[in-house]
C-alpha cells in the first residue's frame, strides 16, 4: 500500500520529580537533605532511512509516546532518564507542524537526524536548596512536561526523471522496460494507481551510470479539478530533473490530434505547478510500431518547432528504447542537482513550542 500522506501526534517524556529526603543514619547526626534529581524524559527522533519508501506505518500508528524520566530517590540517587524513540522516515519525506503549516525539515538525503520533541527535564531535589542559613529545606522540584506536537508528513519521491501522459500510453511497458520495475500492466484506463519508482543502468561494467525514473498516474483533462485521479499525485515529479512526456501515436488510441495530447497534459502540469512545465522535457511518441502515419508527422513536427528532444520508441519491441534511455541519462546529468555532503552534526532540535513552565513546589513529600 502505497501512502504518502500522514499526519502524527508525539509527546515527549515528562522529566521525573525531585525527591525530598534527609540522610537518617545510626552515628551521623544531622545527615541533611539527601533528595536526588528527577530524571530527564525522553526526546523523539524522527531520521530517515532507505528502509522504508511510504508512510504506511504512521498511517495506523499515529500516536507516538516517549517513556518519561523516574522519580528521583534519597541517598542523593537520581531517577532514570526516559528512553528516547526514533521514528523512521523515507528519504523525501517533508515534515511540517501540523498546527501552523510551517516546514519544519526536509529529509533530502539519507540518516539524516533531527529531535522533533525533547523530553522534560528532570526536578531537583532538596539537597540543591539547602544553604548556610537554610540547612533542612523542604523545597523540591516537579520534572516538567515533554514537549507535546502535531506533526504533517508528505513524502516526495526522490527521482531523476519523471513519465507523464495519459492513461494507457505506455508508461508502466517503459518503465520496465528501462529498469527492473514490475508495475501493473494491463490495457485499460488508470491501470496506475500509484507512483513506481525503477533504477535505470546506463553503460557497460565498470563505467555504469545509473538514474531513478518515476511512472505517475495517468493525468486527463481538468486534472487539476478532480477529474480521473487527480494531480494528487504530480508532486512526486517536482523533485525530478527531467519529464519524459508520452503521448500515444497508435490508431488505438481514441484522441485523435497527438498535439492537442501534448498541450492538455502540459496545461495540466502548469496548473498544478508553473515550474513543472518549464523543465527539461523529452517527448515520446509512444506505440511507434503501430503508429497512425499523420499523427507520427504532427508530432514530429511540433517537437522540431519547440526544440524538443523527440524519440519515437516502442517498448513492446524495444524500438529506441536504448537512444531515449541515454539521452535521459545525458539530460539528468546536465540538470541533476549538485548534492553536498553533510558534515557529521549532532541531531538538530526543532525549537520549543512554548517557554517551559516554572514549576518549582514547596513542602512536597515524596
Amino acid at each position: 500500500m502505497f501512502i504518502d500522506e500522514a499526519r502524527i501526534r508525539i509527546k515527549a517524556g515528562d522529566g521525573g520529580n525531585g525527591c525530598m529526603a534527609f540522610r537518617r543514619e545510626k552515628f551521623v547526626p544531622k545527615g541533611g537533605p539527601s533528595g536526588g534529581d528527577g530524571g530527564h524524559g525522553g526526546d523523539i527522533i524522527m531520521s530517515s532511512s532507505l528502509s522504508h519508501n511510504t508512510l504506511v506505518h504512521f498511517r495506523f500508528n499515529p500516536e507516538h509516546k516517549a517513556q518519561r524520566g523516574g522519580h528521583g530517590l534519597g541517598s542523593n540517587c537520581s531517577g532514570y532518564a526516559g528512553e528516547s524513540i526514533t521514528l523512521k522516515v523515507p528519504v523525501g519525506t517533508l515534515l511540517y507542524d501540523d498546527d501552523t503549516g510551517e516546514l519544519i525539515h526536509d529529509f533530502t538525503r539519507p540518516n539524516e537526524s533531527i529531535v522533533i520533541a525533547r523530553g522534560g527535564r528532570g526536578g531537583r531535589g532538596n539537597q540543591h536548596f539547602a544553604t548556610s542559613t537554610h540547612q533542612a529545606p523542604r523545597e523540591h522540584e516537579l520534572g516538567r512536561a515533554g514537549e507535546e506536537r502535531n506533526y504533517r508528513l508528505e513524502l516526495r519521491l526522490l527521482a531523476d526523471a519523471g513519465l507523464v501522459g495519459y492513461p494507457n500510453v505506455g508508461k508502466s511497458t517503459l518503465i520496465s522496460r528501462l529498469s527492473a520495475a514490475k508495475p501493473k500492466i494491463a490495457n485499460y484506463a488508470f491501470t496506475t494507481l500509484e507512483p513506481n519508482l525503477g533504477v535505470v543502468q546506463v553503460g557497460e561494467y565498470p563505467h555504469t551510470e545509473s538514474f531513478t525514473v518515476a511512472d505517475l498516474p495517468g493525468l486527463i483533462e481538468g486534472a487539476h479539478l478532480g477529474a480521473g485521479l487527480g494531480i494528487q499525485f504530480l508532486k512526486h515529479i517536482e523533485r525530478t530533473s527531467v519529464i519524459v512526456h508520452l503521448v500515444d501515436v497508435s490508431d488505438s488510441s481514441n484522441r485523435p490530434d497527438p498535439v492537442e495530447d501534448f498541450k492538455v497534459i502540459t496545461e495540466e502540469l502548469k496548473s498544478f505547478d508553473p515550474a513543472l512545465a518549464a523543465k527539461p522535457t523529452i517527448l515520446v511518441a509512444a506505440k511507434a510500431d503501430v503508429a497512425n502515419p499523420d499523427k507520427l508527422k504532427k508530432l514530429t513536427a511540433m517537437a522540431k518547432r519547440r526544440k524538443l528532444k523527440f524519440f519515437p520508441i516502442s517498448a513492446v519491441s524495444g524500438e529506441g528504447i536504448e537512444p531515449l534511455k541515454y539521452a535521459i541519462a545525458e539530460l539528468v546529468e546536465l540538470h541533476r542537482p549538485i548534492q553536498m555532503e553533510p558534515e557529521p552534526v549532532e541531531p538538530a532540535r526543532v525549537k520549543p513550542a512554548y517557554p517551559p513552565p516554572a514549576n518549582s513546589a514547596r513542602g512536597r513529600s515524596r
